[in-house]
């Protein structure tokens, strides 16, 4: 890790971007449709977005695209990087296993 990377405090509002990127890793994701799947507003989302760059966790570019011909606003896509790809997991594993010890015991454990 560089020292231009800040640290990301993954509290439950970032975990569930974290798993709409995870969803599809190799996607590119626009802000719209990352609304819809983490369910946060954009005034939630975008600065979650922006702090997981920062880290370097993702990585986020314009399409080329001509908002005359394409009838709309030029998208901006977010990816995980090959950093914030194994940082996601990590950290949504870790999420899962307090969440479980939260709970009382491993999934196998609990009744159904």
């Amino acid at each position: 890790m560089s020292g231009m990377t800040t640290p990301v405090r993954v509290t439950t509002a970032v975990s569930k971007v974290l798993a709409a990127l995870l969803e599809d890793p190799e996607a590119e994701r626009y802000g719209l449709d990352l609304m819809r799947a983490s369910g946060h507003p954009s005034g939630t989302l975008y600065p979650i977005l922006l702090r997981l760059q920062r880290a370097g966790w993702v990585q986020a570019e314009w399409e080329d695209v001509d908002p005359v011909a394409a009838g709309r606003p030029a998208r901006r896509y977010y990816k995980l990087t090959p950093d914030g790809l194994v940082a996601a997991r990590t950290e949504l594993a870790a999420l899962r296993r307090q969440l479980d010890r939260a709970l009382g015991g491993s999934p196998e454990t609990r009744p159904a």
